[in-house]
């Protein structure tokens, strides 16, 4: 049984969705999340969404939702939250409840250990702990993580630098932390034969200077603003370079107020969310991530799969993607002077911005999709070969009814939580 507080566009929310899909042919799978209320998508955004768990339904993967399960701290819907989440794994009987950020990783391991599941398995998908709160909040979180790490058995960390935090912070001791990088599907960056001209005009952009392109939330921790003040140095120098940015949050407004402060004339474009990015990809002369915290940036994969050479804060699970010097740059997070100053040099120098384009595209394969399953299945087997610790009626019969039976038919609709309360 996996946990998430919402399906979107995201990073963890995509890398749940296509673990489910891809390990439903092997094991019974269940997919609880809240409504997603939060991520304000657009109408496009939630049409892929539904295709993808549409797609994961049809595939076997059982899909329940509690709109109680919300991303933001609610003690009221948190509690209900926490009941429904106890009455489900008392119904499915999960050898394997398997929680996904913050929020859900706090709620579904508390359910997870009230009803004495046999393992937990945490994916926080990057922590929390610097960057993304003020201290209080930070250290609340810290603590909780603390306080949760003797009940779980692995937690997924996406690369070594998100690994070392928990140690150096003495959160989670080695032998309970498992490397395993967030999975992209690589190949339809790979293979593209876009026409750059056309694309270019069918976007609005000129069709002269270099593309900076960003691709990701309009949040503060992502740091788009700095981002955009670093373009004005580069500016000085290099007039028609035009930069892009791809997604959406709580910075547009700002953004926008910004770019027409320092007279940008035409030079930024806000695309909002796109269901084309592997199509936008290759028109980027540069790809630039400046994010202050960073679990791994799954993005950063699609732009080495692309042959994009990269500018990115060296910060959180970044360097284990982008090697300095060799596939991009890093810089200090949140350092615009040092940030314009690597988009120049890129600029100024194409044939190095080409061959770096070249290595990311040899490095991406390590990231791909199937190696992400691969390793979440070994993961699963690994602990099944073990007896569960609790041998109680909600553990039966053992580890055999967590590989998928040779059934004839599998209900294949999408269910809420008061469906499952209606019918106990």
């Amino acid at each position: 049984m996996h946990i998430i507080t919402r399906l979107d566009m995201g990073g963890s929310a995509q890398n749940t969705l296509l673990t489910c899909l891809k390990l439903s042919l092997k094991f019974e799978m269940v997919l609880v999340y809240g409504l997603s209320q939060e991520s304000n998508m657009t109408d496009s955004e939630r049409g892929a969404v539904d295709r993808q768990t549409n797609d994961a339904r049809v595939n076997g993967v059982k899909i329940v939702q509690i709109p109680s399960l919300l991303r933001r701290i609610s003690p009221v819907n948190d509690i209900r939250a926490l009941y429904d989440l106890v009455r489900i794994i008392k119904i499915e009987k999960p050898d394997i409840v398997h929680t996904h950020t913050s929020k859900a990783g706090i709620l579904g391991r508390m359910a997870a250990i009230l009803t004495k599941a046999p393992y937990i398995v945490h994916t926080p998908h990057g922590h929390v702990f610097y960057g993304h709160f003020g201290r209080a909040f930070s250290w609340i979180f810290l603590r909780l993580e603390r306080l949760f790490a003797p009940l779980t058995d692995r937690v997924v960390a996406l690369t070594d630098g998100e690994s070392r935090d928990y140690t150096d912070l003495n959160v989670y001791p080695e032998d309970k932390l498992v490397q395993i990088h967030s999975g992209v599907a690589i190949e339809r960056f790979k293979l593209q034969s876009i026409c750059a001209v056309e694309k270019k005009r069918s976007l609005g952009l000129t069709e002269n200077g270099s593309v900076v392109g960003f691709i990701g939330w309009l949040l503060p921790i992502k740091g788009p603003m700095h981002l955009l003040r670093a373009m004005e140095d580069v500016w000085q120098y290099h007039n028609d370079t035009i930069l892009v940015f791809i997604g959406k949050g709580g910075l547009w407004v700002d953004l926008k107020a910004e770019a027409c402060k320092n007279r940008a004339n035409g030079r930024v474009h806000f695309l909002g969310w796109r269901n084309d990015v592997h199509e936008i990809m290759p028109i980027f002369d540069i790809f630039v991530l400046p994010s202050l915290n960073e679990g791994m940036g799954r993005v950063l994969v699609e732009a080495m799969a692309a042959g994009k050479p990269i500018v990115a804060s060296d910060v959180g699970g970044i360097p284990d993607l982008v090697k300095h010097d060799y596939n991009g740059l890093l810089v200090a997070p949140g350092d615009e002077e040092e940030l314009a100053a690597s988009i120049k040099q890129l600029i100024n120098d194409p044939k190095k911005a080409k061959i770096m384009g070249q290595r990311g595209r040899e490095l991406c394969n390590q990231f791909s999709l199937e190696a992400m399953v691969e390793k979440i299945d070994n993961l699963y087997q690994e602990l099944l070969e073990f007896p569960y610790p609790f041998q109680t009626s909600l553990c039966e019969p053992g580890p055999d009814k967590s590989l998928k039976k040779q059934r004839t038919k599998m209900e294949k609709t999408t269910i809420s939580v008061q469906d499952i309360n209606s019918d106990n």
